[in-house]
């Protein structure tokens, strides 16, 4: 994988989990005085349109580090960061189709199902993704030895 694929994809990974947690914070956590209020935190508005203007970068900038890096990674047998791509990509996937089907949901019942399901893969793929992150970092400063000793 390139420098500025790794770079690009971190940064919006960060964006759209930055403005993710912040819009849910505001949505279901704020308290509002007014019972009529349709929004709860004057940033909220902001928060939903930077998440949504951010997501479709992540999912361009996902197609390039899958086909650059996922690919690759996919073909090489036991990889000690492994298990947490593995997690990475299927929450991943399922973040992408539920925050799609979230614009497009009518039913009250289904909608916070699938409202549910998006804030809980967004949040695993978040903290799998970091961990990911971290994990291929310490690899990166072993020495070469290590890692293959690891591997066999």
């Amino acid at each position: 994988m390139k420098p500025w694929e790794r770079r690009a994809f971190n940064l919006c990974a960060l964006l759209v989990a930055v403005t993710g947690f912040a819009y849910l914070w505001m949505k279901y956590f704020v308290p509002s005085d007014d019972p009529f209020a349709v929004i709860n935190h004057p940033w909220q508005p902001a928060m939903l349109t930077l998440h949504l203007l951010a997501s479709p970068a992540l999912i361009l900038m996902f197609g390039i580090v899958f086909n650059s890096h996922v690919m690759k990674k996919l073909k090489t047998p036991k990889l000690p960061n492994r298990k947490s791509g593995y997690v990475s990509l299927f929450t991943f996937a399922s973040m992408v189709v539920s925050g799609y089907l979230l614009q497009i949901i009518t039913d009250e019942a289904l909608l916070r199902g699938t409202v549910i399901l998006h804030v809980a893969s967004g949040a695993t793929f978040s903290v799998t993704y970091a961990a990911h992150l971290v994990i291929s970092a310490t690899l990166s400063r072993r020495p070469v030895r290590a890692q293959v000793r690891e591997m066999a």
